[in-house]
């Protein structure tokens, strides 16, 4: 989704052309999650096998071997590498960027605070600039502002989830501290602060792309209106990470039905000012 964000946004969706090389950068990334997400679980295995969720994965259950997870990540990544290629050099510096950047946090910046939240949250902006380069597409500095922001909160009420340890089951009150270090070092009312600033960061960037569309002075009523939606689920995301969710975004947003209609209405709102009016 966020490696189409900046296609649908510009208004490529109705070139065939373009949402195809989206598409090639879309399969790009997602071996090159493969990729990171290998390597990472090799490396926290024995910490994931403390965790009550987190020890069912492959690698830490013993269903796959670390060289076979290995040999996977490595195949992966030269996958990503070689489907950005069809793109340009751009798109294979992106790719590149983000499995750099991964791999730095996986073997040294997990445990090193404020930094494992920047490079997860550059990971996500990352996807957003791929989308781009892809389709060889100059996104405006609010869009680049709203996926930082945007990332930021994601990542930021992750650890807030993680540190209350929210997720943990009965008897392991204190899994998520021992799986990952590094939130012994966030004070809970630092990592509230920070979401509060990537929650406002966020919204603000967004209202401004949409009442300046794409850096230009047309504008676009419909789209403007599309505000409404946006802080609304911006408003419900920070109230659901506050009740203490949040350790994985995914399923915050899929089983919350106000966060699913607000997506909606503001998607289709969207959709409608850019491509119908």
């Amino acid at each position: 989704m966020l490696v189409l964000g900046a296609p649908v946004a510009g208004g490529l969706l109705r070139d065939p052309a373009a949402m195809g090389r989206a598409a090639v950068m879309v399969a790009a990334f997602v071996a090159a999650s493969v990729a990171v997400y290998a390597t990472n679980d090799v490396r926290d295995a024995d910490l994931d096998r403390l965790h009550p969720r987190k020890r069912h994965r492959p690698v830490a259950s013993g269903r796959l071997r670390s060289r076979w997870a290995i040999t996977l990540s490595v195949t992966a990544a030269a996958v990503a590498l070689g489907l950005s290629g069809l793109l340009g050099a751009p798109s294979v510096l992106v790719v590149a960027a983000y499995l750099a950047s991964s791999l730095a946090y996986a073997f040294w910046f997990k445990h090193v605070a404020v930094l494992d939240i920047v490079l997860v949250a550059g990971g996500f902006a990352l996807r957003a600039l791929g989308g781009a380069a892809a389709t060889h597409l100059a996104v405006s500095n609010w869009f680049l502002l709203v996926t930082l922001f945007g990332s930021l909160c994601l990542v930021a009420g992750k650890r807030s989830a993680e540190g209350r340890g929210a997720d943990a089951a009965p008897g392991h009150p204190a899994a998520a501290a021992v799986t990952r270090p590094v939130l012994a070092q966030y004070p809970t009312a630092w990592l509230q602060q920070v979401l509060t600033l990537a929650l406002t960061g966020c919204f603000v960037a967004y209202a401004m792309w949409a009442f300046q569309y794409v850096g230009t002075d047309v504008f676009h009523p419909l789209l403007a209106a599309s505000v409404v939606p946006f802080l609304i689920g911006v408003l419900r995301y920070g109230l659901l990470v506050s009740q203490g969710d949040g350790e994985e975004p995914e399923r915050v947003v899929l089983r919350d039905r106000t966060l699913l209609a607000a997506g909606a209405v503001w998607a289709g709102t969207v959709v409608i000012s850019l491509y119908l009016t």
